[in-house]
């Protein structure tokens, strides 16, 4: 009897496609919104727009370790999606309780508001997609 390795699923097939897309279209959003921003009135709230440049950043990361699929890519992708949750979830409760914390929006302001609340909704589909493609039970 042959004992076989239990398997893992990838993180880049399936839905995890949609997931990926999604991601990418948000950095791409965020990376041009963060961009001409922080080029054209940084000094209005260098804050806000650092906050956008850096969840332009994790959704790029996201989306490359959830594309490589591999050991260390999920990790990297798990990574990326508990620093966002917290981070959305942490902007989210500032902005609304001190909105001179954030003169512009960023983001994850009010919990990803200004982006029909995919800020707030994508991580936890991404922990979760991180979840479900998890290394099968032998």
């Amino acid at each position: 009897m042959v004992e076989t390795q239990p398997t893992r699923r990838a993180t880049n097939s399936g839905p995890g496609r949609l997931l990926i897309a999604v991601y990418l279209i948000f950095a791409i959003a965020a990376t041009s919104r963060a961009g001409l921003q922080i080029a054209t009135k940084f000094d209005e709230a260098p804050v806000a727009y650092l906050l956008s440049a850096v969840a332009a950043l994790i959704y790029i990361v996201a989306a490359v370790g959830l594309a490589r699929a591999g050991h260390a890519g999920r990790r990297v992708a798990l990574a990326c999606c508990a620093v966002e949750l917290v981070g959305v979830v942490t902007v989210g409760v500032l902005s609304l309780v001190d909105r001179e914390l954030f003169p512009d929006e960023t983001v994850w302001s009010q919990f990803g508001s200004g982006y029909g609340y995919i800020p707030l909704v994508l991580p936890v589909l991404g922990l979760f997609w991180l979840w479900r493609t998890r290394r099968d039970p032998a």
